[in-house]
């Protein structure tokens, strides 16, 4: 029997977990490497610092918010992965589009930072973690329906991460169409959504997170 080039190809889900990895610590990385230092010679005393420091506040927010959508998105690929029994070329392809969308992160994030008020670039931030959760509900897809998760993988498991991606993108769409009325009230809301995510209180609706 012929043996074709894609029946070998990006089988190994251990190789997709390292190159993820990297490259989400090397996203983590570039968010903060944007924070700087007030300058020295423009502070002489305290309370020049602390103005100085509550500038930065825009960017810290971002930076925040940043990290525990990263964060986030890093367990949710993760959980996938662990789910596989092998992968396959197609499925390699789709997580590589994926991390096309962690690396865009940290331009997204200093984009929003400097243009905070801009209703622009939140909608462009907004339009990154659509993206990212885009191509996680593909590579799940694209999993499931090419029998590659593990036989172990309970058909409940299985809606449970199509779920929690879906429940996700409709609480972001949401806190990104609060920009319509205030830019800061829609970041407050995607925060405070990041952390009910990262916590995942295991009362009542919060549960099926």
């Amino acid at each position: 029997m012929r043996t074709y080039y894609s029946q070998f190809a990006g089988r190994s889900v251990d190789r997709v977990c390292a190159l993820s990895d990297g490259i989400f610590g090397v996203a983590m990385t570039l968010l903060v490497l944007d924070l700087h230092v007030p300058s020295r010679q423009a502070v002489h005393t305290d309370a020049q610092l602390w103005t100085a420091l509550a500038a930065l506040a825009p960017q810290l927010a971002t930076y925040i918010m940043s990290l525990l959508t990263l964060g986030i998105f890093w367990l949710g690929q993760q959980a996938q992965l662990n789910l596989l029994e092998r992968g396959d070329r197609h499925l390699t392809w789709i997580h590589i589009a994926f991390l096309f969308a962690v690396v865009l992160m940290p331009f997204s994030t200093r984009l929003l930072s400097e243009f905070i008020d801009f209703r622009s670039s939140l909608l462009w931030y907004w339009a990154n973690i659509f993206l990212l959760g885009l191509m996680l509900s593909v590579s799940w897809l694209c999993a499931t329906r090419r029998a590659l998760v593990k036989a172990e993988a309970t058909p409940e498991a299985i809606r449970a991460i199509f779920r929690r991606i879906y429940i996700a993108q409709g609480v972001y769409a949401f806190g990104a169409l609060l920009c319509l009325f205030n830019n800061y009230a829609s970041i407050g809301f995607i925060v405070a959504a990041q952390v009910v995510f990262a916590i995942s209180p295991n009362r009542g609706f919060f549960s099926r997170l």
